[in-house]
């Protein structure tokens, strides 16, 4: 049986004429798209969709598969309005993961907008490191999460949606020769003791590491610890530096110094992560609530470090 979720893939490509605007009115990313409908054409046994200059074009085929899509998606959409009405109120539930760092940061804002929304959904939300997502997203265990591993789009049953790059800072012991500079290139660091997470658990230890490398050093690792709050105890310690993102910096103590990485700067990259294809409504409210939070945490009136 065809897959509706890559049906209605299929019916956006055909309104908007090409995969990357179609990517863009679904909220997925263009190889997202792109893998969809290889998997569908799979499934369909023949070509769906071909592209040229002028974009992406439906073959006979697919042209008969999106206009079958517009009547299956008009009657799934009646349904869905009839249990509403049954219910009287929005109902369902929601299982999603979220970093730590942002559980006491964006999280809360977001999980109160969502239950002055639809009060009739069950929410649970559950702290997981990215590295333990995957399984039970695949499972069915969660419906999404919101993470910094954008490497979890590359699998087929895996979409996700962009959120923002956040900013990763520089905390630095109150005694440390540096401790004064706003700004400060990786490169006058190469020999610091830092305290990293672990490259299993954690992506931002493993993108630190690679922009260490693209500085031209090896950084002297001190202690490994995935927990963002410890690292700022050893730092105020005077144990050594570490990168932490701004979710954390934050609401660093007053033991530790914060700079921002320069010139260019270091980021991470928050994103969430849910099954590929259709959004059950409590999801789809979800990952829009976590958008106009975002905009709200990241605009410039909640700068930490002056420029």
């Amino acid at each position: 049986m065809l897959d509706v979720k890559r049906l209605i893939v299929l019916r956006e490509v055909a309104r908007q004429g090409s995969f990357s605007r179609a990517a863009d009115a679904l909220a997925y990313t263009q190889p997202a798209v792109s893998r969809q409908i290889a998997l569908l054409e799979r499934e369909a046994g023949t070509t769906l969709v071909t592209r040229g200059p002028g974009g992406a074009r439906l073959t006979d085929a697919g042209e008969l598969l999106a206009a079958h899509t517009e009547a299956v998606v008009g009657r799934l959409e009646d349904a869905e309005v009839e249990l509403n009405e049954l219910l009287g109120m929005e109902a369902g539930r929601l299982r999603m993961a979220t970093l730590t760092s942002a559980a006491a940061t964006i999280m809360p804002l977001a999980i109160a907008k969502f239950r002055e929304r639809l009060p009739g959904v069950e929410l649970s939300v559950a702290m997981v490191d990215p590295g333990g997502v995957l399984a039970p997203l695949r499972s069915g265990e969660l419906d999404l999460a919101l993470c910094n591993d954008p490497d979890l789009f590359s699998v087929p049953e895996i979409e996700g949606v962009h959120l923002f790059d956040e900013p990763m800072l520089l905390a630095l012991p109150p005694g440390h020769r540096l401790a004064h500079r706003k700004r400060i290139a990786l490169s006058e660091l190469a020999d610091e003791q830092w305290m990293l997470g672990t490259t299993t658990a954690c992506p931002d230890a493993g993108r630190f590491i690679r922009a260490c490398h693209s500085a031209g050093f090896e950084p002297q690792i001190a202690f490994h610890n995935d927990d963002y709050t410890a690292i700022l105890g050893f730092v105020g310690a005077g144990v050594g530096v570490a990168p932490v993102p701004e979710m954390v910096a934050r609401s660093a103590p007053h033991t530790v110094r914060i700079s921002r990485f320069g010139p260019g700067g270091l980021t991470r990259p928050i994103v969430v992560a849910l099954p590929a294809g259709y959004r059950p409504r409590p999801a789809a409210a979800m990952i829009e609530i976590l958008r106009q939070v975002s905009e709200r945490w990241t605009s410039p009136a909640g700068e930490l470090v002056a420029a």
